[in-house]
């Protein structure tokens, strides 16, 4: 196999794991209704969470989170028997967020890519992914506002690429999934603005 039809092949392998949407398939293995049938409508662990049943969130957010470093994880360990380089690696890992984004198995509505995209970063860089997770991590806390949190994050995670990688195609990647996020969470954004975004743990 060529390096291109490979990279290709890698690229439609990850797009087809990220298209696994766990808060659905969590929520169908423990008996939830499909999460896209209440709160805010979106398939991801934040949604489920407004169930109560925290075990479920967890499971979807360790899910949607582990198949975009898999992905990742999986182009590095074949990189050398199919000469794959830093823009494979970067179009491994936007094809597993935009499969998380746009599910070919649930008529292409996913999530809005939170968990996928740290997963990610984390495959890209260990330090990169702690470096978002912290963003994430101290901005939820400060306002309690899941949304707010990973907007930041994805706000600064490519600044962090940068400084870690200078400007290549995982660098790039990042910036997408980042231009992305922003995109998916226009809804969000509105209701920030206008001071009526729900807090975590609240519906």
């Amino acid at each position: 196999m060529s390096p291109i039809a490979a990279t290709l092949a890698a690229t439609l392998a990850a797009y087809l794991i990220g298209s696994v949407s766990f808060a659905i398939v969590v929520s169908y293995c423990v008996g939830l209704d499909d999460p896209r049938s209440y709160g805010s409508g979106n398939p991801g662990a934040t949604n489920v969470l407004r169930t109560g049943r925290r075990v479920a969130a967890a499971l979807t957010l360790l899910g949607d989170g582990a198949k975009g470093w898999f992905a990742v994880f999986l182009a590095k360990q074949y990189a050398a028997d199919f000469s794959f380089d830093g823009t494979t690696l970067g179009l491994v890992g936007l094809a597993v967020f935009l499969g998380h984004l746009y599910p070919l198995y649930f008529r292409f509505r996913g999530g809005k890519g939170v968990a996928t995209a740290l997963g990610v970063l984390v495959g890209f860089s260990l330090w990169l992914g702690l470096a978002t997770l912290a963003t994430w991590i101290v901005i939820a806390l400060i306002f309690r506002i899941s949304s707010l949190a990973a907007l930041t994050a994805a706000l600064f995670a490519p600044v962090y690429a940068v400084l870690l990688f200078g400007v290549n195609a995982q660098t790039t990647a990042v910036l997408a999934m980042s231009i992305f996020l922003f995109w998916r969470h226009r809804a969000n954004i509105r209701k920030l603005m206008a001071g009526e975004e729900a807090r975590i743990g609240r519906t």
